[in-house]
């Protein structure tokens, strides 16, 4: 699988929380491993279960990453997006990236508001110059509206199946770091298959022109 992923060396995803990493980006950084990665959690620091699982689950990928401690209770109240920039800001400070990931506009499955109010964070910061980084990817998957799990989004222009060896390490982190169960929802949807949208400088203003809106 040779293509322009194969020259970028210095990587970055922001996530909202532990695992997500993992879930649906664990095989890119798996199959990359000379790759600088840095990733950072926007919740879950203070979490004695989560918390050094995730710092586990950064040994393993050969990662460097932190994580941050914003509200994630069950109610999801919203939260400021100037409070998730400016945490996000902490992390990123000048630094540059050849590739920034986060979440998709919509999440990866209905529906979850940490992962959108993240990626339009990240968003922001990205087009407004003020996250230095040549390409963002966004996590293409969906659910139709809870009716499956997860999956490829069909018209996401990145997808690659991951070889065998790569998937089995990655569901391994899922179940054996992270601790779900074979028949959690978590272990049911690591994706075999993963997808990303794509931006880059040239097509930045498009990110707006695509299904990539606002569902708050």
């Amino acid at each position: 699988m040779k293509h322009k992923r194969d020259i970028l060396h210095r990587a970055c995803i922001l996530v909202a929380h532990p695992d997500d990493e993992t879930l649906w980006a664990g095989g890119l950084i798996i199959m990359h491993p000379d790759w600088l990665w840095k990733i950072y959690t926007l919740c879950r620091a203070s979490d004695p279960d989560r918390a050094p699982k995730f710092l586990k689950a950064l040994s393993m990928l050969n990662a460097k990453g932190e994580m941050a401690d914003l509200d994630d209770g069950p109610e999801q109240e919203p939260l400021s997006g100037s409070d998730i920039q400016n945490q996000i800001l902490t992390w990123t400070g000048q630094d540059h990236y050849d590739l920034l990931i986060s979440h998709g506009p919509q999440g990866e499955y209905t529906r979850h508001r940490r992962h959108e109010e993240t990626s339009r964070a990240v968003q922001t910061l990205w087009k407004e110059g003020k996250i230095d980084a040549a390409e963002l990817w966004l996590f293409a998957y969906q659910d139709n509206e809870g009716a499956n799990l997860p999956q490829a989004a069909a018209g996401a222009p990145i997808q690659f199946e991951l070889p065998d060896d790569v998937w089995q390490k990655k569901y391994r982190l899922i179940t054996e770091v992270y601790g779900f169960t074979p028949d959690s929802w978590e272990a049911r949807t690591t994706p075999r298959v993963e997808a990303y949208w794509h931006f880059n400088r040239e097509n930045r203003h498009q990110i707006q022109k695509t299904k990539l809106e606002d569902r708050l």
